[in-house]
């Protein structure tokens, strides 16, 4: 090991000598060893309460808006349920332990399209079901290969499909025919591509992803007898702008959502290689660029300030129509859009009220509730409002901060749990988020900050801490400690604070613990990287591609991100520690948790971890669900109270 100097910190590399993911890379013995232990039965109980405060996925309708279909986690893992009509008994139409979603319904109404994934692995396969139930029908499932739903032909015949099993780092395009069962290999280029829209089966718009947002598109002819017809440049090429792009309904035009020309993003008509603004200039988002295929009206959503609205376009003259409005809702979103573009279906929900699916008719201009969910033995009136607040980073900037708390801490000084979000480009939002409200009522405040880095306050803000230049805004971490301690405290009484997240809220955790330790005093990691350098060089190939622009390259970047690793100021820890790992995790290998804890171990500072065998990025099946926040109200009960 080697000693260096960053942000006022002296600190060790520790090097890593894991490699690997998934189950392929740990030993029994060590899953053994790391297995998970149960939980008290009176707190699985009282978890077990706040988890049937939960409402169903967004839902599909059928083109004769008849039926709905959606996902819903009630069986324990997620599964397809349908509804015959508003409000009416669900018909369970998967089962099994693996998680299953919808994708589409065939635009004839005949069948379902299903994704289905094996143990967190991430590798799904592609299947279809008759929409009035029975077997599920295989279209591609193979080991190792995401297989991912393109679209289906608009005479329902025949599905096109993306899956990198040619090569792991790129994806290819086949169609598939129902009829034969026979699947067709039609574009194999390098890249992660994907079908962002199509007329027909003539003319396909392609996104290329090279980055966390950077995505060239192209327009791909797949019987164009000129080669260099096949595939042309249309936007994003050689930029590093964030670009989303839609065929529009005139011939022609193009929509594309990009902050290309300002610090947020718009909408504009694109023809010709120039830009007409379509949306206003806000000081918000606009985002969730959509249109049906029947091209009848352009869909995007408002994020303002983490709080979400709808809004609609004529997709022909590009004019606003009017939207259903829900004035005490804290997110609108658009659930799908049925392929003759007649129904649209939306979710709606605020912090006391789970996520309701609602279907607007735009030939009747009828509004129509079709699922209503349910709270057993629970009062959602008490369940307290995400309040927006700020607070202040030592270079002066005001960082937003969603917060709740206990009626009791207006008075009392009570212990706090910081919660950062994943991503790193996510934002916490308001809303109704029973997972919280554990935390709530176990007596905690509940801050989710939305740090330098975090979606929705402009490109600046999202950008601001790509590949080294995190190293200027990391402190966002440590300033929400300092601010808490020293704004919350009370007559000398200072709250202790925990730190938790996943993904990459588990690694701010650890960052929190180590280059920051001190600032909290108890951190609970769920799937979080410990080494950015061994985690890039160990992810799936198509994630360390999308990565490396977000947090640097393992080689040109190496120095930075020696500096940005927890395992780097491992020697710092002092406060307790708690790792969650998934086995089967293709985003961040569980290397990450086995290495940054035995380490703890050996210093001998409190440190436990648990690895999901049957998991991946994150706990799916209910039963590890309630272990996971088990565990995290326990450890916060027993290091803040």
């Amino acid at each position: 090991m080697f000693a260096l100097a960053v942000l006022g910190f002296s600190f060790q590399i520790h090097a890593a000598d894991y490699k690997g993911l998934g189950a392929e890379s740990v030993a029994p013995e060590t899953l053994t060893k790391y297995a998970p232990p149960p939980v008290a039965k009176e707190l699985s109980r009282k978890i077990q309460l706040l988890m049937d405060q939960r409402a169903s996925g967004a839902g599909k309708v059928t083109p004769n808006g008849k039926k709905l279909f959606y996902s819903w986690a009630v069986t324990g893992s997620v599964q397809v349920w349908r509804l015959d009509a508003p409000n009416t008994f669900p018909v369970q139409m998967t089962g099994g332990e693996d998680r299953t979603t919808i994708d589409d319904i065939t635009p004839d109404g005949g069948k379902l399209i299903l994704s289905r994934d094996r143990g967190g692995e991430e590798n799904p396969g592609l299947y279809w079901q008759n929409v009035g139930g029975g077997p599920l029908h295989e279209i591609q499932h193979l080991a190792k290969v995401q297989s991912h739903f393109a679209f289906v032909t608009e005479d329902s015949k025949r599905l096109y499909l993306l899956a990198n099993d040619i090569k792991d780092s790129s994806y290819a395009i086949y169609r598939y025919d129902f009829a034969s069962g026979k699947k067709e290999l039609l574009f194999s280029e390098d890249g992660i591509w994907s079908v962002s829209d199509h007329l027909g089966e003539k003319e396909f718009l392609l996104a290329k992803h090279l980055g966390n947002v950077q995505t060239e598109y192209y327009l791909w002819r797949p019987g164009e007898k000129d080669a260099a017809k096949k595939l042309v440049p249309l936007v994003g090429q050689g930029e590093t702008e964030e670009f989303d792009m839609q065929f529009s309904a005139n011939k022609g035009e193009y929509l594309v959502q990009t902050p290309k020309f300002g610090e947020f993003r718009r909408i504009y008509r694109w023809k010709d290689g120039k830009y007409t603004p379509l949306t206003e200039e806000l000081k918000w988002d606009v985002r969730g660029l959509a249109i049906d295929d029947a091209r009848k009206h352009i869909y995007y959503q408002i994020n303002e300030n983490g709080y979400t609205r709808l809004a609609a376009l004529d997709a022909k003259t590009y004019k606003p129509v009017r939207m259903p409005v829900f004035p005490d809702a804290d997110q609108v979103t658009i659930a799908s859009i049925s392929h003759n573009g007649r129904f649209l279906t939306i979710a709606v929900e605020s912090a006391q009220l789970p996520r309701s699916n609602y279907v607007y008719d735009w030939e009747t201009k009828k509004l129509t509730r079709w699922i209503t969910p349910s709270s057993p033995e629970v009062d959602l009136s008490t369940f307290p409002r995400a309040t927006l607040e700020y607070y202040t980073a030592a270079d002066g900037v005001k960082i937003p901060m969603f917060v709740r708390r206990p009626p009791k801490c207006a008075t009392e000084v009570c212990p706090v749990i910081v919660h950062f979000h994943g991503g790193p480009e996510g934002q916490s939002v308001p809303g109704f988020n029973p997972v919280d409200q554990m935390f709530i009522e176990a007596g905690f405040v509940f801050v989710e900050p939305n740090v330098r880095g975090s979606e929705g306050y402009g490109k600046s803000w999202l950008n601001s801490d790509n590949g080294p230049k995190r190293l200027d805004v990391i402190t966002d971490i440590r300033d929400c400690a300092a601010y808490v301690k020293k704004t919350w405290s009370k007559n000398g009484q200072v709250p202790k604070v925990g730190v938790f997240g996943g993904s990459y809220g588990g690694y701010s955790t650890q960052v929190a613990m180590s280059m920051f330790a001190g600032s909290y005093d108890a951190g609970f990691s769920v799937v979080g990287m410990s080494n950015l350098r061994t985690f890039l060089l160990n992810t799936a190939p198509y994630r360390r591609i999308l990565r490396v622009s977000e947090y640097g390259d393992p080689e040109k970047d190496a120095e930075a991100l020696k500096k940005l690793s927890p395992i780097t100021y491992v020697d710092q820890v002092k406060a307790p520690m708690f790792f969650l790992q998934g086995l089967n995790d293709p985003r961040v290998p569980a290397g990450e948790a086995i290495q940054m804890h035995e380490i703890l171990v050996k210093h001998k500072v409190p440190s436990q971890l648990v690895i999901f065998p049957d998991e991946g990025h994150g706990a799916a099946k209910r039963d590890n669900q309630v272990r996971e926040f088990g565990y995290a109200l326990d450890f916060f009960i027993k290091y803040l109270r």
